[in-house]
């Protein structure tokens, strides 16, 4: 006997959806007389995803640096799919918290292990010369990790430590968005000017930030975790994944990253500068920024050596 519904089950189940949206089933049927039999590269969309990586030079190894951010951005759109059923599931268990949160971690786990396609794949004196071209372009301005950090945690862990003492929930996104850590990283430390990088990054994406920060106030990762009855917020193997995410994504990963840069930026051609002008080191190193998502779930000497131990 087979599992799948006869015909008639299944015209009769047809019936049912289009009706709960105000459709007529026969208009829908007819429809499948003339449509075209999906196929591989249609429903990818291969030819249009393999049109995007656009070189600026003639140099060969500027096409592996292209294609190498373009995965990582399609990787963190996956990030902020699953995250984003949790900020949205009304009835919030364990058992889906967990799943959702090793879900995410897979993806930084393989973000951290790839960078050695970077590192290893693209001869030093290519990058050096093809990097001029990208100034004053920077992975400072991916938009989606930043979209990652605000929904995971809540706004205050992403305030520089400077001004943690005077922002709260009731300050203006305006204001809590100028102290964000990342900040500093696109300012002149004496003057206080904003760089060229961080100017063309807000312009493009700051009324974006601000609407995402307000939705995702209530609703991170951390908030979401916090809402759960406090017996559940015991569980051991939920406690275990949001650690393991939060150490992969700020400590792990950011190192990840770290390396890669220090390998070509200090390599001994060049100037020694990021593409995008920022103080690298300190923005990158966890040690300095001490990002954290999930605070209380860290013991205070784990907190003290954040990023200390690597």
């Amino acid at each position: 006997m087979s599992d799948q519904p006869n015909y008639d089950e299944i015209l009769k189940q047809l019936q049912e959806k289009y009706v709960d949206i105000d459709q007529d089933t026969e208009d829908h049927l007819y429809g499948l007389l003339y449509s075209k039999p999906i196929t591989y590269w249609d429903y990818i969309q291969t030819d249009a995803l393999l049109n995007l990586q656009i070189q600026r030079t003639t140099l060969p190894d500027e096409m592996v640096f292209i294609a190498y951010h373009q995965i990582n951005e399609l990787i963190f759109k996956m990030i902020l799919w699953e995250i984003s059923q949790v900020a949205e599931k009304e009835d919030l268990d364990v058992i889906f918290f967990e799943n959702k949160i090793m879900r995410i971690s897979r993806y930084f786990d393989m973000l951290t292990t790839s960078f050695n396609i970077m590192r290893e794949g693209m001869e030093v004196e290519q990058y050096m010369k093809f990097r001029y071209t990208l100034t004053p372009a920077s992975g400072f301005q991916s938009a989606q990790y930043r979209l990652i950090e605000f929904a995971s945690t809540e706004l205050i862990n992403l305030i520089d430590y400077r001004f943690r003492a005077d922002i709260d929930r009731n300050t203006p996104y305006t204001h809590a968005f100028e102290h964000l850590y990342w900040q500093a990283a696109g300012k002149d430390h004496k003057t206080g000017k904003k760089s060229t990088l961080l100017v063309n990054f807000e312009r493009r994406y700051k009324d974006e930030f601000l609407r995402f920060m307000e939705k995702y106030n209530t609703k991170n990762l951390w908030t979401r975790f916090k809402e759960l009855p406090k017996e559940d917020q015991k569980d051991k193997d939920l406690i275990k994944a949001m650690r393991h995410y939060d150490y992969t994504v700020n400590v792990t990963w950011v190192m990840a990253h770290y390396n890669a840069a220090k390998h070509y930026i200090e390599s001994g051609i060049g100037d020694g500068e990021a593409t995008g002008g920022s103080d690298w080191k300190k923005y990158m190193h966890p040690r300095y920024q001490r990002r954290i998502f999930f605070p209380d779930l860290w013991s205070d000497e784990e907190l003290k050596n954040w990023g200390n131990n690597i």
